[in-house]
């Protein structure tokens, strides 16, 4: 099983970034996904989370209106877009696959990618 996350980068206050997840070694439409975050010192938190079909879409508060999540199951792949960043959204992020559609409680996410960094400058 693996989740390999890219696309985190540096970036000004106001600019966007797209992460990208791509997944193998399980059914990946059995899943619903998710995206999770967490900078220096502080504990990991849920961002975004997406039902199997992908139909269903839930976002932490602070980046609601701001980012969107997306999934391809032809290409095993899920997606944030981050629009309007700011430096509180510095972290490192990480995409995880969730048997039972829970999205915001990290305990039921089974399967873990490996994190990318996203650094928003001011």
């Amino acid at each position: 099983v693996q989740l390999q996350a890219s696309g985190g980068g540096l970036v000004q206050a106001g600019g966007s970034l797209r992460l990208s997840c791509a997944a193998s070694g399980f059914t990946f439409d059995d899943y619903a996904l998710g995206w999770f975050r967490q900078a220096p010192g502080k504990e990991r938190e849920f961002v975004a989370g997406i039902s199997w079909s992908g139909g269903g879409t839930f976002y932490a508060d602070s980046v609601k209106g701001r980012f969107t999540i997306s999934r391809d199951n032809a290409k095993n792949t899920v997606y944030l877009q981050m629009n309007s960043l700011k430096p509180e959204d510095t972290g490192t992020y990480y995409c995880a696959a969730d048997p039972q559609g829970q999205y915001y409680s990290m305990p039921d996410y089974l399967y873990w990618g490996q994190g990318t960094q996203v650094t928003v400058s001011s």
